[in-house]
């Protein structure tokens, strides 16, 4: 038979132990999350130049296959479904079945022909706005 201790020692944390630790993870999100944010805002940035390289890869495809670029009319949307006044379209000429968005979910902006070159597509960043700095700075295909 056993016997038990009525000093018996219980095992666990005590409130005061689970209070510094949560002080300490506190502390520690509190350094890091502002910098994971940032790096964030830098990765849509970067992927949205990624998205205008390959969309005016693209449009290169298309005019050399129709002999000129879509109008601003035709839009991007040109590059996925046949535009009715295109005889020899061989697209679709992504290989999504839809243009994409940029990061923040906005259309790109495409004029043909462009101000800066023979088409412009760009985005207006996190702010949807023209103009800005960081991650609301615009995306210019001509830059």
């Amino acid at each position: 038979m056993k016997h038990y201790n009525a000093k018996q020692q219980q095992t666990g944390f005590t409130l005061l132990e689970l209070l510094v630790v949560l002080g300490i993870i506190a502390m520690l999100a509190g350094i890091v999350g502002p910098q994971v944010m940032k790096h964030m805002g830098e990765s849509k940035t970067k992927a949205a130049k990624v998205q205008i390289e390959d969309l005016s890869a693209s449009l290169d495809m298309y005019k050399l296959d129709l002999g000129r670029y879509p109008t601003t009319e035709e839009g991007l949307n040109a590059l996925v479904e046949s535009p009715d006044s295109s005889k020899p379209w061989n697209g679709p000429y992504l290989k999504k079945s839809k243009v994409p968005v940029d990061p923040w979910q906005q259309p790109y902006h495409y004029v043909s022909p462009g101000e800066h070159g023979k088409f412009d597509i760009y985005s207006y960043g996190a702010d949807g706005k023209e103009g800005g700095e960081g991650e609301d700075q615009d995306l210019l295909s001509w830059q």
